[in-house]
């Protein structure tokens, strides 16, 4: 630059192609402009990435990009940061998108950008990653982030000084009632997080670490130079060259962490961070009577009498609530219509749906966008696609209705 001083980081974000595991919802919107407590799921990234000194950000789509650029150009204009759309001819992975970038995110001053994939939410340590990127020189800092299973993932395992040493992919891990740091068990039982045994593992391996990658990352424009314009995955082919290199650290994250690119990670991610919220902007959480622990409400939503409504709720613009209605770890989305003492619980209902009286929605429902659904009708973790009509109850969860 004309003074001397180095020019504000890029960013990149990995949109990906359809969307599958958040259907139905992306059936009619992608997913990244899909509202999460009440924003676009990218905004809250590319607000953070502004908040770091960002000054453009860069969405690397292969569907439907037209549509992401035009919901987000009012967005561009809100958060003053340039916002632009670098289309995969194929799906590109999550090197390959870098590579088609480059003239946007290569510089000759060394100045770091930022790699974040779409689905994650969190509490973005944008600048503090940016610091620690500069002082340790590295060509690569990976954000990670510790786990109760890191069975279901890949590992990081790293030194002392966070440098990573070498990446684990889903090791067989120990779970153990004793405070032992090594276990003689002959066989163990691995269980989820409700205590349903998921299978057994003969003679576990050793424990290699509970920090897994966390999808984000502050990377030197000299990384560039080790990925081709090709399908190429960031983690699998370019980081390990980079840790064989010695130039590969970590930052751990502090605070709640959610890939929430699936319906029930997405709940459990809002729950995560409504929880957040209370602990440090909670002038943003709704409050009154018949609110119940943590919920978000737009302005405009209205709410009828005598509702319960929380824990873990967002409801959406214009949203139309009736009396007695009962709400609790679910998601409202915008335009929603839902009449007098209808129960919706631990579900997501699409934009523009219309419940009837005395409904009851649960166990992980996802209602797509224009859904009617007839009074006194019981949807029991039911998938319905958009624009549907619904008139009998749907008791066996995962039904799809299509």
């Amino acid at each position: 630059m004309a003074d001397g001083s180095k020019p504000a980081p890029k960013a990149l974000v990995l949109v990906g192609g359809y969307g599958t595991r958040l259907r139905p919802l992306t059936l009619t919107v992608p997913k990244p402009i899909i509202d999460f407590a009440n924003r676009p799921m990218i905004v809250h990234q590319i607000e953070a990435l502004k908040e770091a000194g960002c000054d453009e950000v860069v969405l690397a789509i292969n569907y439907r990009p037209q549509v992401m650029m035009d919901f987000l150009k009012e967005w561009e204009e809100k958060l003053n940061i340039k916002i632009t759309c670098s289309q995969e001819p194929e799906p590109m992975g999550t090197a390959g998108p870098l590579a088609l970038a480059r003239d946007i995110l290569y510089n000759d001053t060394n100045t770091p950008f930022f790699v974040l994939n779409s689905d994650v939410v969190c509490e973005y340590p944008m600048k503090e990653m940016l610091e620690r990127h500069l002082a340790t020189g590295a060509e690569a800092t990976i954000l990670v982030t510790k786990v109760s299973d890191p069975s279901k993932y890949g590992v990081v395992v790293m030194d002392e000084d966070l440098k990573v040493e070498r990446f684990v992919e889903k090791p067989q891990v120990r779970f153990c009632t004793s405070s032992c740091s090594s276990c003689c068990c002959a066989a163990v039982v691995v269980m989820d997080e409700d205590l349903k045994v998921e299978r057994f593992v003969e003679k576990p391996q050793t424990f290699v670490g509970d920090k897994i990658n966390a999808g984000i990352y502050c990377l030197s424009p000299s990384i560039l130079n080790r990925i081709e314009p090709r399908p190429t995955s960031i983690e699998k082919e370019v980081f390990p060259a980079v840790a064989a290199d010695g130039k590969l650290y970590a930052m751990a994250l502090e605070g709640y962490w959610m890939d929430v690119g699936q319906p029930k990670d997405y709940l459990t991610g809002l729950a995560l961070h409504l929880d957040s919220l209370r602990q440090k902007r909670p002038e943003q959480l709704a409050d009154g009577d018949g609110i119940q622990g943590n919920a978000i409400i737009d302005p405009t939503a209205k709410i009828g009498k005598d509702c319960l409504i929380g824990p873990n709720v967002a409801i959406g613009k214009f949203c139309e609530i009736g009396d007695g209605v009962r709400l609790s770890n679910c998601v409202i989305l915008n335009r929603v219509t839902i009449k007098n003492f209808s129960l919706i619980k631990d579900s997501i209902i699409g934009w523009s749906s219309k419940i009837g009286s005395w409904c009851r929605i649960e166990h992980k429902a996802v209602i797509g966008e224009d859904v009617f659904v007839k009074d006194e009708v019981q949807l029991n973790g039911a998938i319905v696609l958009p624009h549907k009509d619904i008139k009998e109850s749907i008791m066996e969860p995962g039904t799809i209705i299509m």
